[in-house]
């Protein structure tokens, strides 16, 4: 190949006398010997050639058309997103390697966000089973598949913190807590990334949005965000610190400004923080077209000051604007824009491109994917998955699970024969094909009984339409039991799917009300992408599953929920507001002068509502019950830096085994600065059988309470706090320590 003529200058003496090794977790001594070889191609590089490796063009949806081979050979093109055919990939790669004059690889990136053909749970449905290894698995396995049709690289994980559930991609993260979401972050990292970027089978993580895209003013996607630096730094970044301290390859900056500076053209974020504090050593890829959209900020008159302005604060590829491209070679030129900035760009991405084995195998066995896409393993863990997110909401007289020789169900709802919807947003290269359906996984859970289901679809999710109420209110008042399949449908969260109202969609509560008056009971499983205010579904319906969109393997698993075949477990992890007019709200939440008290006045209060959520962050059902006690804190008094040692007594108190997530919640009482009134610091997901108890032990490390101080230094501080261990963030068992 070219790139090897171009690369015999490198030896090993040479770089061992650089004495320089990368920052990232994948280094070596042979890294040298990496940096040695992309400076030297570097070298040989045109401005062209170097524009062009920051130039990434998509394959389905580009606005400016393009002679896309031409390019390629004229090596002005770096990257491909939304290639999946892979004999078009390794077409276009040998273009790349074989016709261009360097012959540098293509890295071909997609967004294979739950899943490529294998499709899992939503990811705010995933955090909900708070699993860490499960979630690393089903990574892993889109790594997998994805790779054996060419891609190379996901724009996942998404770890914006989200606390407004109006945002439609709220969906698309881990909910609204940053000690959680960092984990998950990093499990996220882990299961792409594997232990070597160049495998076969794994691919290079994409974090974003960089940063503080889920603070979306009024919920409304793309809008100005207005954060604070300390609450920056101790919410919304902490999540992106953790995936770069796990390694990962990339991230993505934001659509969204950030104190008046658009996150794409923000070097405070993008060079000071990223690189100079943390120091990552990978690229950072703008979103689409948030390069030239700069323009619309208002922040550069044109396209040309954008590119200057993207590149000099640290946005190293250029998604699908083309910005760079057209622009950067000039501004050099004419002296405007510095050729080392560029060639530090250009660094990152040839670095990442050596990391994935690009160079040494740029091309993929098109016989691979048969083997790998939805294997029965794979289809089997996406099956697991769905059972561990479902979070039952509401059991009243034990209804759930149902029996399986239940005579007759009824099945009603728009969502209970409907294998798109429960793909859910961000399933892009899925085939509906594939899912199975909720009525379909009744009828295999039911196969061997003599169950009768009778199924309509009762309404639409839009509209208001009430054609099929009557025979679906007929269905219900002949059946033994009813299952409602209600909420939304994939359109109706996900990017650019902001909502005002919060309740079901269309006449889907009207349908609701209306086979309630039946008096057959009813259990109703909730597909949603985001919390939804279900106020009167919860003070009326006896039973409620939480299921997300569940993914093709969603119908099996709900009906082995449903049935009792497992035991859910789920805890949700964004909370649930009573009303839209309690948005943005969240468990860690700080203080007023004036907490509210009841029945005064002069607090911080509605007159027209509780404070409370209408679900806490945490909560979550079982078939069984658990209790808890005997918590015991080892020391009250720990010394800084030290290791705070807690334990407390968990019993399964009912009839089932099941899985219980024990969390650990802590507030700092007097700081420097005001602190939340909550932190989630642990949790252990644990299994305990009929009348077992487990003794949870939790070391909490006090570096764990690191903030930052009125002097925006991160300390940890001394003096008094509170504790707490129990089910959820609104309940548990309290005690305290303090820290000197």
């Amino acid at each position: 190949m070219k790139y090897c003529k171009i690369l015999l200058v490198c030896t090993v003496l040479i770089a061992l006398q650089l004495g320089c090794q990368s920052k990232s977790k994948y280094s070596s001594d042979l890294d040298t010997v990496l940096e040695v070889k992309i400076d030297h191609l570097i070298s040989q590089m045109t401005l062209d050639e170097k524009a062009g490796q920051l130039n990434q063009l998509s394959h389905e949806w580009q606005a400016d058309p393009v002679d896309v081979e031409s390019e390629i050979k004229k090596g002005h093109i770096g990257s491909f997103l939304f290639v999946k055919d892979v004999h078009l990939r390794n077409h276009y790669q040998r273009l790349a390697v074989s016709e261009s004059r360097l012959g540098i690889p293509l890295i071909f990136g997609y967004d294979v966000i739950h899943g490529y053909r294998t499709i899992f749970p939503i990811p705010l449905g995933e955090s909900a089973s708070w699993d860490l290894d499960l979630m690393e698995q089903t990574a892993s396995i889109a790594a997998k598949e994805a790779r054996t049709v060419g891609i190379d690289w996901t724009f996942s994980p998404m770890v914006d913190i989200a606390r407004d559930p109006r945002w439609g991609r709220i969906a698309e993260g881990a909910g609204e807590d940053p000690y959680l979401g960092a984990l998950i972050a990093k499990a996220k990292v882990r299961g792409y990334q594997g232990d070597d970027l160049a495998a076969p089978d794994t691919m290079a993580a994409c974090l974003k949005h960089f940063a503080a895209y889920g603070a979306a003013q009024a919920g409304r996607e793309y809008h100005s965000t207005e954060v604070p630096v300390r609450t920056l730094r101790d919410v919304y970044l902490v999540p992106f610190k953790a995936g770069v301290e796990e390694g990962a390859a990339t991230l993505m900056s934001g659509f969204n400004d950030l104190d008046g500076v658009p996150a794409t053209g923000n070097r405070f974020l993008l060079t000071e923080i990223l690189r100079d504090e943390w120091g990552f050593d990978g690229f950072v890829v703008s979103d689409w077209e948030s390069i030239e959209e700069m323009v619309d900020h208002g922040i550069v008159k044109n396209e040309s000051e954008a590119g200057s302005l993207a590149l000099t604060a640290g946005v190293d590829l250029d998604m699908a604007s083309q910005s760079y491209i057209w622009n950067v070679p000039r501004l050099v030129e004419e002296g405007k824009l510095s050729e080392d900035v560029l060639d530090e760009a250009v660094r990152r991405v040839l670095r990442i491109k050596f990391r994935l084995g690009l160079f040494d195998n740029p091309y993929v066995d098109p016989d691979q994917k048969e083997k790998v896409l939805l294997a029965d393993e794979h289809r089997a863990v996406a099956r697991q998955s769905v059972r561990e997110s479902v979070v039952l909401l509401k059991n009243e007289g034990d209804l759930l699970p149902l029996e399986k020789n239940t005579g007759s169900i009824a099945l009603i709802g728009p969502l209970a024969d409907n294998q798109p919807d429960l793909l859910g947003t961000w399933s892009v290269a899925a085939d509906a094909s594939d899912t199975v359906t909720v009525i379909q996984g009744l009828k295999k859970a039911l196969e061997n009984n003599h169950c009768d289901i009778r199924y309509t679809k009762g309404c639409d999710f839009d509209g208001i339409s009430t054609e099929g109420f009557a025979e679906a209110v007929w269905i219900a008042g002949q059946s033994d039991v009813v299952i409602m399949a209600l909420g939304e449908g994939e359109r109706h969260n996900g990017e650019a799917h902001s909502r005002t109202d919060l309740n079901l969609p269309g006449v889907q509560l009207q349908l609701l009300k209306e086979i309630q008056k039946t008096g057959t009971p009813i259990v109703m499983l909730l597909f949603t992408g985001r919390p939804l205010t279900i106020n009167w579904e919860l003070e009326n319906i006896p039973a409620i599953l939480l299921t997300w969109h569940p993914g093709i393997e969603g119908g099996n698993g709900i009906a082995d929920v449903l049935f009792g075949d497992y035991n859910p477990g789920g805890k949700i992890t964004a909370t649930f507001p009573r009303s839209a007019g309690q948005i943005p709200i969240y468990y860690n939440m700080k203080n007023t002068g004036r907490p509210f008290i009841q029945d005064v006045r002069y607090q911080s209060r509605y007159i027209d509502s509780p404070n409370t959520p209408l679900l806490p962050f945490g909560y979550g059902l079982s078939y069984t019950t658990f209790t808890y006690d005997n918590l015991k804190i080892e020391d009250d008094q720990v010394e800084i830096p030290g290791v705070v040692k807690l334990s407390v007594d968990v019993t399964n108190t009912g009839n089932v085994a099941g899985h219980e997530v024990v969390q650990l919640y802590v507030r700092d009482l007097v700081g420097s600065v005001t602190r939340p009134v909550k932190e989630l610091k642990g949790f252990q997901r644990v299994y305990l059988n009929p009348g077992e108890q487990k003794t949870v032990h939790f070391e909490l490390p006090t570096s764990d309470l690191m903030f930052h101080d009125i002097n925006m230094e991160y300390s940890v501080e001394t003096g008094g706090f509170k504790v707490w261990v129990g089910p959820n963030s609104a309940e548990g068992l309290e005690g305290s320590f303090e820290l000197f």
